[in-house]
């Protein structure tokens, strides 16, 4: 039989029916024809299709009346890649262009899913090759080519396709379509077959260390593992050995291997002993997340980290599409410019501290910009611009080379910075170059001074699971008072029914739950003093509370600094309120800008990071390892994992190393990623990771059965849990439909060996460094099983939009989300005289020094 994709079963899902080959062939051939027709409408055509892509076809046998065999034509599809030029003067081109030529383009053969009857094996396979047809322009190709061999009736429904490429370069298979051509040559081919394939194919001359020569492509039916049809068992098991590899030997460009390492690849101690960093994972003081093993040499004077490369490995198919790498560097170049960009007289990197002298300077980037002189003028502008720019960060390792830059832009004789230069004018008239003005920056650029912003942040902001209820007061610290200072907070009630307009008392408001904390004091306090000795920057523990007003908003209260003890001081701790007095108004000011620093550093290391990138790698190898393309689950989870693992690699590349943007821009500088492993393993739980168990785990909600969505918000404009849980019904109701469909009962859950698998090396290898905790649900039942994916798909999609994609509008103009604070609060004890004069002298330019350098404000925009 063949296999024929239907646009509706009849049960409703998108599961492809079998057709039986000798009982289609026993239809005359018109209805033959209509019957197949009518089974899909998804014809395939020997055409370059929409998407710029390539067709290679194939005839694959000859139907005769007495259903000895069938025609079959099959079609390959290779997409053509974005760089058409330059890939036209590889030396292996004209190699390439031959064998199509002469058909040595595709080796295709089709795998059947029954086994012989005889022998017990699997049978043997169609084969043939394709080749290329004809040539369309804008670096367009259309293949196709005729080849016939017989599909008996006795070789049963097509399962797969193996394919081998021939060409010396990968080529990207779209898909390879199936259908039936009419034995006397004339008339319209009846679709029978659509195999997605989506992936690129190594050559098969690339030798060893990639992919195998051949590669499985399944059709389009997903099956658990004891489904599987006989005859593709044992490819369904070689694909997944293959890319669990041996743990051996450094993964190269093209591989297709999932592996887990620790993060041992942060540091850069053979170029630098200054950027040596600790391991991350596999250790007590140190616990975190596997990512994706890349295998490189390690270093000369640190044997147990990994030396770093110019471009990091990811498995091919994890890379980015080249429309998308292209958009991103695009993009990338475009918000970093600016920063390279002489402004107000001087460079913004000519030094490194300097600070910005007004608020004038600050708005003007967003507001005029910078000129940009005519392209027909100076073209050593831009030139000397790139180079600042790729100078400035030479040191987050992005493989950047000057001297590449020097010989493409020789002359310009091929336009580069004459195009640049003119794409980068921002309207024909001005012909400026800015910032693009945040959201907020265009409705209210002093929206940032006012509480009620600040506390609506907390709720609606890019950081909003941050905030938790204060179930017990007075506050208290969890850490030593031995090495810490007295544990007891210096935010008394008095204080806060002042502020509150003593509407009610602070025990009234606890037992009414209006009472709020954003609680940053116990998890920064360890790191304070061994960020203090670093240069430029400054850190302390901080609490900041929040009463729910009669009007349903929050208000902010007080907020507490505290400076822990060190063997030459003892702890220091002051409690900040809002004033009408001006000295206090300002130190107001400045202690909510130390907040912000330390909210926006808890943000990307631990809600965006760690929680839904470093955490969810572990996801993404264990479901390639341990499941197939075939499986359901896979096919569920797939398409919320696109580009993650490419992306953390180019954070490992550029972000969170030794000297990269984060360490630069932020205030934790080189504990960032230390402080990053303290919350992993402080407050990182899987089951703590559901929507409805973080809000009850943080107070801000409770169970309800009567409520919506069973949860009662404790503030019910909420926007963050609002919206949250509206998604989070959604994902769980699609989830639930989907496991029901393939998992009817217990059984074929704990059954599922790939799925069992799959989780436990989750546990015990993905995040092995936390396998003994109790927390972890076991998947024995389809609804322990809806809850887990539940979880997985809401943290990889809306979790990571909800503190993703508000940072431009929200962080753009940085006095509202500063990345660092720099100076100590002038109050701080003992006081410095200088500091405290300078600040009464002029505390609008102390704030400015306490904000991030021009060069740190600039750079954190990225």
């Amino acid at each position: 039989m063949l296999l024929c994709p239907r646009t509706t079963p009849s049960n409703g899902s998108s599961t492809p029916l079998f057709f039986s080959l000798p009982s289609l062939l026993s239809l005359s051939r018109p209805r033959r024809e209509q019957t197949l027709r009518r089974v899909s409408s998804d014809a395939p055509s020997s055409g370059a299709g929409s998407n710029g892509a390539a067709a290679y076809l194939a005839v694959a046998g000859r139907a005769d009346d007495d259903g000895a065999a069938v025609l079959v034509r099959a079609f390959a599809t290779v997409k053509v890649a974005v760089g058409g030029l330059l890939n036209s003067l590889r030396p292996s081109r004209a190699i390439d262009d031959a064998k199509d030529v002469i058909r040595w383009s595709l080796y295709l053969e089709l795998v059947s899913c029954d086994l012989d009857a005889g022998s017990g094996q699997e049978k043997r396979t169609l084969r043939s090759y394709v080749r290329r047809v004809d040539a369309a322009a804008d670096d367009n190709v259309s293949y196709a080519a005729a080849f016939k061999f017989n599909v008996p009736a006795s070789f049963g429904p097509i399962g797969a396709v193996l394919v081998t490429n021939e060409h010396h370069s990968e080529l990207f298979l779209e898909d390879v379509r199936l259908s039936s051509a009419a034995s006397d040559g004339g008339g319209a081919d009846a679709p029978l077959l659509v195999i997605r394939c989506k992936s690129w194919i190594q050559p098969k001359s690339s030798g060893a260390g990639v992919a195998p020569t051949k590669r499985v492509f399944f059709v389009n039916k997903v099956y658990l593992p004891i489904q599987t049809p006989p005859g593709l068992q044992s490819y369904r098991e070689k694909d997944l050995e293959h890319k669990r590899g041996d743990g051996r030997g450094e993964s190269k460009a093209g591989d297709r291997v999932y592996d887990y390492d620790v993060y041992n690849d942060l540091g850069d101690p053979d170029n630098d002993a200054g950027k040596a960093r600790p391991v991350l994972g596999g250790s007590k003081q140190f616990p975190y997340p596997r990512r994706c093993r890349t295998g490189r040499p390690r270093s000369a004077k640190d044997p147990e980290s990994e030396t770093r490369s110019a471009d990091t490995y990811v498995p091919r198919d994890e890379e980015f599409s080249e429309v998308k790498s292209v958009q991103f560097s695009l993009k990338t170049l475009r918000t970093v410019l600016p920063a390279a960009v002489p402004t107000v007289g001087q460079s913004a990197h000519a030094d490194h501290h300097r600070s910005f002298p007004s608020f004038f300077v600050i708005d003007k980037l967003f507001e005029d910009g910078v000129k940009l002189p005519r392209a027909s003028s100076q073209l050593g502008f831009l030139r000397d611009i790139v180079r600042s720019l790729l100078q400035a960060i030479r040191d987050t390792n992005l493989g950047f080379s000057l001297f590449l830059v020097d010989k493409l832009f020789a002359d310009d004789k091929l336009g580069i910075l004459r195009s640049l230069l003119e794409a980068l004018r921002d309207g024909t008239g001005d012909q400026l170059l800015r910032f693009n003005k945040p959201v907020k920056f265009e409705k209210d650029k002093f929206a940032w001074l006012k509480d009620e912003e600040f506390a609506r942040e907390m709720l609606a902001g890019v950081n909003p699971n941050a905030i938790e209820l204060i179930r017990e007061f007075p506050l208290k610290s969890k850490l030593d008072p031995a090495i810490y200072g007295p544990s007891e907070s210096a935010i008394t009630a008095e204080v806060l029914e002042a502020q509150m307009g003593h509407v009610m008392t602070v025990a009234e408001a606890v037992v009414q739950k209006r009472i709020f904390m954003l609680d940053y004091h116990d998890l920064f306090l360890p790191y304070v003093h061994k960020i203090r000795a670093l240069e430029r920057t400054t850190m302390y523990g901080s609490r900041t509370i929040f009463f729910l007003t009669n009007d349903g908003t929050l208000r902010l209260l007080a907020i507490e600094l505290t400076r822990p003890a060190s063997p030459s001081q003892p702890q220091w701790k002051r409690v900040f309120t809002p004033s009408t007095n001006t000295t206090e108004s300002w130190l107001w000011t400045m202690a909510k800008t130390h907040v912000r620093a330390h909210d926006a550093g808890h943000h990307e290391l631990i809600s965006h990071w760690l929680r839904t990138h470093c955490a969810v790698e572990p996801y993404i190898v264990a479901a390639n390892r341990q499941l197939s393309v075939m499986h359901p689950i896979y096919q569920l989870l797939r398409p919320h994992f696109r580009y993650t693992l490419r992306i953390n690699t180019l954070a490992r590349s550029a972000l969170i190393n030794a000297g990269g943007v984060i360490e630069a821009s932020f205030s934790p500088q080189r504990y960032s990623m230390e402080l990053s492993s303290t919350a992993y393993d402080q407050l990182w739980r899987f089951d703590m990771e559901a929507l409805p168990a973080d809000l009850i785990r943080r107070g801000m909600a409770e169970e309800d059965p009567k409520a919506d969505h069973g949860l009662k918000l404790a503030i019910e404009d909420y926007p963050f849990a609002n919206d949250g849980l509206l998604i989070w019904d959604a994902i769980k109701g699609w989830v639930q439909m989907y496991v029901s469909w393939f998992y009817p009962d217990t059984s074929t859950v704990s059954g599922d060996a790939e799925l069992q698998a799959f989780w436990t090396e989750v546990r015990t290898v993905g995040h092995g460094d936390k396998k003994d905790a109790e927390w972890w649900p076991e998947l024995d039942s389809p609804e322990s099983l809806v809850h887990t994916l539940t979880t997985i798909i809401w943290v990889a999609s809306a979790q990571h939009a909800a503190v993703n994609f508000g940072q431009y509008d929200l962080g753009g103009y940085f006095p509202n989300r500063p990345s660092i604070a720099r100076t100590n609060m002038p109050v701080e004890e003992p006081v410095d005289a200088d500091a405290l004069a300078r600040f009464l002298d002029n505390p609008d330019q102390a704030l400015q020094d306490c904000f991030p350098s021009m060069a740190q404000a600039t750079l954190s925009r990225w």
